[in-house]
Order: C-alpha cells, then sequence, then structure tokens
C-alpha cells in the first residue's frame, strides 16, 4: 500500500476521531472492558482532537487516495522542555503489520519535541504494549 506521512491539519480531526473510535471499539476492547471504550471512543471528538493539536503536534499516515489510516502525537510531558510523550498512536485496524505505525513513530523520531527531549513517555495499552516495544528497541539500538 502507497502512503504517506505529514502533520495535521485541522480537517483531518472527524477523520482521525473515527479512527480512534474504530481502534478502541474493534481493538482495545478486547483488553479492556466495552463501556470503557465506548466512553474512550466518545471522549475523543473532533473538538478534543483539535484542542490536543493547539499543544502537540500529530502525523497522519495518508493514503494515496487521501484517506487518513493512522495518527501519531507527541507534546511536552507536563510543559517540560527535557521530556515528552507521546499521547497516541493509532492506524486502521484492517491495515495493523503493515509498516504504517512503525513509519509514524519514524517521524515522530524527527520531531522538536523527541529529539530534544531526555526523556520520552510512552504509556501504551495492553494491546499495543508488544508492538511499541518491539519497535521502540528496534529504533533505540546501540
Amino acid at each position: 500500500m502507497n502512503y504517506s506521512v505529514r502533520i495535521f491539519q485541522a480537517k483531518d480531526a472527524q477523520e482521525i476521531s473515527i479512527l480512534l473510535a474504530k481502534n478502541f471499539l474493534e481493538i482495545n476492547s478486547q483488553d479492556y472492558p466495552l463501556e470503557q471504550m465506548k466512553k474512550l471512543a466518545q471522549e475523543y471528538s473532533p473538538e478534543k482532537i483539535l484542542e490536543q493539536a493547539s499543544y502537540a503536534h500529530t502525523y497522519v499516515a495518508e493514503s494515496e487516495k487521501g484517506q487518513i489510516i493512522g495518527t501519531a502525537t507527541i507534546c511536552p510531558f507536563w510543559d517540560s522542555i527535557s521530556e515528552s510523550i507521546i499521547l497516541s498512536l493509532f492506524v486502521q485496524p484492517e491495515l495493523h503489520n503493515q509498516g504504517i505505525g512503525s513509519a509514524l513513530l519514524n517521524q515522530m523520531a524527527t520531531d522538536p519535541f523527541y529529539t530534544r527531549a531526555s526523556r520520552i513517555e510512552v504509556p501504551a495499552s495492553r494491546t499495543a504494549e508488544n508492538f511499541l516495544l518491539k519497535t521502540w528497541l528496534f529504533y533505540h539500538q546501540s
């Protein structure tokens, strides 16, 4: 599949909200209570995505047809200039294991919030833990 990674634009908020909801309900609900995932799906509205973008750097993976197929967000950790946090990393469920998440992580590794940080917080759901550990270790081998 051909896709590109680019910086978030305000017009992406609705599509990202839908992408997150789909992951919460179809993927994360395998490891967490469905009611909890429904609440998260509602919480991550287009308005919340736009609010996050006001203090964070969000990237999107976009298919050659212009559809958003993945997203990742990084920001300072509690306004720190030496610590950052990855707020989200999601890929369309049917496109998992195709390198899109890795491409988004690779893009974030060039972001100023990433490169200036001496520590990066990477909260992970049980669902994403193995992917993040494997990918993180690959990119950070000495």
